[in-house]
């Protein structure tokens, strides 16, 4: 690990000027590259204390040996230079898209002497015409089979082609009027260009002057008493609106854009963009990146427009490229992109109405492209296998924690704190057995007693049931009879199984640092339980930390071990945000019954499950309000006492929002 300090520029030396930065290690490898509008006033964030850093810049940084960068202009050449040294160098700590599948695209090459419509995939190719990408290859060839009886380009590869000239016969596409047969010579090279040129320029979405220009032709053949050729030209007409319809119209004013949308996490993003040529969706495609280093949604919306527009020129970039947030500054990306269309190119949020709509449905789909890769690398048994295998090695178990049961503590600035507790088998969530946890409020916001009280709760229920159960075997008379009276009638659930709170962990995870994980440790100890392994994730630093140690466990930023750690500790964070808005929204709907002297938690939700809601309750009487189980005389009375003085009630506001919560 090297030391900043011992390559860090002297000062005066960087200038402050825009330009681009390389990071390169002890070997001489390129590890990082960035730009900067001053590099002497980015370079300096670099080398400050290391505990300042995020932890992905701080091992950037001392994984690096040098630095080196190089003054330019502008901005705008300092955002070119910086796409070409990494598509150059490939550093490892740069943001790097791949594909969440290989997408197709309808292809022409224009830059073949016969240009060829084929679907391709890969790389593209200079000189070559790309339209998509599509979903599927079989969605290309419907397509390209409707538009042959129109503009019937060479489809055949060079083999085919040469082996037609040679014999002087065409294929069977020359044969059936699906091909224009250059081959052979039916067509010169000039027709068959002019063929090629009409069948790139429909799909770019020119639509509507090439079917105006076959409906004249139509009309003038049926007006010569020509039938047969109008029928033709009819069916060709026919022909090309099936081949629109196969891309429904999104937007009504006949728009080029592509939108992009963003979906992310702490440790991974999506990126799913939608290409609409004409008002229509021509194409989709999808991105997938490991979050190297601390980025938010700008940087990520300019490195998928560097990546998108890298290689493309002309129309191939849009007139309007819709996106969900702008990168800051936005000019330079601008202006970068009017350079590579040559003409102005408008990059804005949508803020309302069909592109708004429309955005949102993309947003939708990087949303499930994120959630599928998640679900895929979790799904694989090997994977997983692996990932459980590290963790073992990592904080030195006997085996692979099989069950993990991971704790988060949530809470609203002090009030309704609650815990989660999640469950994973074989490093898949167990969703049944998830548990949650209310905690009685500590004076100020305890988060380390909190986490004492659920690990007690939790392991209490644990050592009860395997006395009820008579470890693990048949039921057993217990020795304490308040365990006996605490487990319940039986220690098995209605179809004889053990109670979920019976299974007890290979490894416990506390989402926190060494704090919790004493506190952890603590709670099972002191209740005697010796056989169950404690660590802790801390989220800022992603660091490991074990009972005892000073020092965290850090694991490789790679490591599929940790990435299953992070996957439980934020399923973990998911649930316990999730119960304690829940509780939250539920005490704001009762808020006027607060101030009701001696009605409880129960009894107000005993009340509003049993009227809807405060309006219903308010317009209740006496005898009614008896009529709730608990509910006495005298409390109902005060109820109703209570609710009356409120006649014009002020309205519950939910502090974390900041809206009006109707009661209703």
């Amino acid at each position: 690990m090297a030391d900043p300090s011992s390559y860090r520029p002297r000062p005066g030396e960087i200038p402050d000027s825009p330009g681009v930065y390389r990071f390169r290690d002890e070997h001489r490898r390129v590890i990082y590259v960035g730009k900067a509008k001053s590099l002497r006033q980015r370079l300096a964030n670099y080398f400050q204390d290391l505990s300042g850093l995020h932890p992905r810049t701080r091992t950037m940084v001392t994984t690096a040996a040098s630095v080196e960068w190089t003054v330019v202009s502008t901005e705008v050449e300092a955002l070119q230079l910086e796409y070409s040294w990494i598509k150059e160098y490939d550093p490892r700590f740069n943001v790097k898209y791949r594909d969440d599948k290989s997408y197709p695209s309808l292809a022409v090459t224009m830059n073949e002497t016969y240009p060829r419509a084929q679907v391709m995939r890969g790389p593209k190719k200079k000189g070559v015409r790309y339209f998509g990408p599509y979903a599927h290859a079989w969605a290309i060839r419907e397509t390209v089979d409707l538009m042959l009886r129109v503009f019937p380009v060479r489809t055949c590869s060079a083999g085919v082609f040469k082996r037609s000239a040679q014999i002087g016969r065409p294929c069977l596409l020359g044969y059936i009027g699906k091909c224009s047969a250059p081959c052979v010579g039916r067509v010169t090279e000039e027709e068959h260009r002019e063929l090629a040129e009409q069948f790139c320029d429909f799909m770019a979405g020119h639509t509507g002057s090439h079917l105006r220009r076959l409906e004249v032709r139509m009309r003038e053949a049926a007006e010569e008493m020509e039938y047969e050729k109008a029928a033709r030209l009819r069916d060709d007409i026919d022909a090309l609106k099936r081949a629109m319809e196969k891309n429904a119209v999104v937007l009504t004013d006949a728009t080029d854009a592509d939108l992009i949308a963003v979906a992310e996490d702490e440790l991974e993003a999506a990126v799913q963009i939608f290409h609409v040529r004409g008002g229509r969706v021509r194409g989709q495609r999808g991105w997938v990146t490991d979050k190297v280093e601390e980025v938010g949604t700008p940087e990520l919306v300019e490195h998928a427009l560097q990546q998108l527009y890298g290689e493309e020129r002309g129309d191939a970039v849009p007139k309007e490229v819709l996106v969900p947030a702008l990168p800051d500054p936005v000019g330079p990306i601008a202006e970068w992109l009017t350079e590579r269309r040559g003409s102005h190119v408008s990059l804005r949020i949508p803020q309302r109405g069909d592109k708004r709509a429309l955005m949102e449905t993309v947003h939708r789909n990087a949303e499930q492209a994120l959630n599928l890769h998640k679900t895929k690398r979790a799904s694989d048994l090997t994977t997983r296998s692996r990932a459980l295998e590290e963790i073992a090695e990592a904080l030195g178990l006997d085996s692979a924690p099989l069950r993990i049961e991971c704790f988060d503590i949530s809470h609203f600035q002090g009030d309704d704190v609650v815990a989660s507790m999640v469950v994973f088998e074989d490093g898949l969530a167990r969703k049944s057995e998830y548990r949650r946890f209310q905690i009685k409020s500590f004076e100020g916001q305890d988060d380390v007693r909190s986490m004492h009280e659920v690990i007690s709760r939790r392991f209490r229920r644990y050592l009860r049931e395997k006395q009820r159960t008579g470890e693990w075997g048949e039921e057993a008379e217990p020795e304490d009879p308040a365990l006996a009276e605490a487990a319940g009638e039986s220690g098995r659930d209605e179809e004889g199984r053990p109670r979920k709170f019976a299974y007890p962990p290979q490894l416990l995870v506390v989402d926190g640092g060494a704090p919790q994980v004493a506190a952890a440790r603590s709670a099972l100890d002191e209740l005697g339980i010796d056989d169950v392994a404690v660590c802790g994730l801390a989220k800022r630093l992603e660091e490991v930390w074990l009972p005892d140690d000073d020092d965290p466990v850090v694991l490789p930023r790679t490591s599929e071990g940790l990435y299953m750690l992070q996957r439980v500790r934020d399923e973990a964070h998911r649930f316990a945000i999730r119960y304690q808005r829940s509780k939250r929204t539920k005490a704001l709907r009762s808020g006027p019954l607060d101030s009701v002297p001696g009605l409880g938690e129960t009894r107000k939700q005993a009340l509003i499950k049993h009227f809807g809601s405060v309006k219903r309750l308010r317009a209740a009487t006496v005898e009614q309000i008896c009529e709730v189980p608990g509910i006495g005389r005298k409390t109902a009375e005060t109820v109703a006492g209570a609710l009356a003085e409120r006649k014009t009630p002020a309205p519950a506001v939910n502090t974390a929002t900041g809206e009006i919560v109707d009661e209703e």
